[in-house]
């Protein structure tokens, strides 16, 4: 498993694309090597393939427009193509207004489109996914729904543990349906940290990615408490590489 970064952490130096270029300067030279992109400004294709290579960078899963990925799946899937990026992710969905019932309805078309191109669509959970719905989570019902090849999920260890659910046992559920997972701590009071920093168990937690052939551990932290998340990120990596992942 290796280590990256989900660059929604750094969004507020993204705004534009020369700030999107220094940043993925200042990500690999903290020592990643794997990123997400999400929460950036809009970008060309081509130009993001420049920017990765120029910085020895590899995007493994982005997140992308929702709308996008229903109504434009075919350039969203060439888009990735260029930049060499096989997961095609969808960041939020409206699981509890829409049920994963309003999911499949919206998105069973793109999913098979994308499958038969290649690619494999992500979706990233927040806490309402663990709501149960007689008897079973929101998450459990989308895995169920859609067959492993055709839908993946980038399970948010944040966000599961918040929901009181855990991270672990999510982790074995997917199995075979993770090759993204999202590190990011919480302190006491359910504030956001890097990972190692909090009370999260994630010794346990990256054992069950390597059990689970988890591909990426990308790092995020939604909110650095003031702190400059460069500095975060190089936290969360530090206390990875202890731990003996890179």
């Amino acid at each position: 498993m290796k280590i990256g970064v989900q660059l929604y952490t750094i969004r507020d130096y993204c705004k534009d694309l020369t700030s999107f270029s220094e940043s993925l300067k200042k990500t690999a030279d903290i020592g990643y090597k794997y990123v997400q992109i999400s929460g950036t400004c809009e970008y060309d294709a081509t130009w993001l393939k420049e920017q990765l290579d120029r910085n020895g960078l590899a995007c493994v899963i982005t997140h992308t427009t929702p709308d996008r990925i229903q109504h434009e799946t075919e350039k969203v899937t060439e888009e990735h193509k260029i930049f060499g990026c096989r997961n095609i992710g969808i960041g939020y969905f409206d699981i509890k207004n829409e049920g994963a019932e309003g999911f499949e309805k919206k998105f069973s078309s793109a999913a098979v489109k994308i499958k038969n191109s290649g690619y494999y669509l992500m979706y990233h959970n927040h806490a309402n996914e663990f709501e149960k719905i007689n008897g079973k989570t929101h998450l459990s019902l989308l895995a169920e729904m859609f067959p492993a090849d055709t839908l993946g999920f980038t399970l948010d260890t944040y966000w599961a543990q918040a929901a009181g659910a855990d991270p672990v046992e999510w982790i074995n559920k997917l199995s075979g349906r993770t090759p993204c997972v999202h590190f990011k701590d919480m302190y006491y009071d359910r504030k956001m940290a890097p990972v190692g920093d909090g009370n999260m168990n994630f010794e346990g937690i990256i054992q069950a990615c390597i059990k689970n052939k988890v591909g990426y551990a990308l790092v995020e932290q939604d909110d650095c408490n003031g702190i400059d998340p460069f500095i975060c990120l190089k936290q969360s990596r530090d206390y990875l590489r202890s731990l003996g992942l890179d």
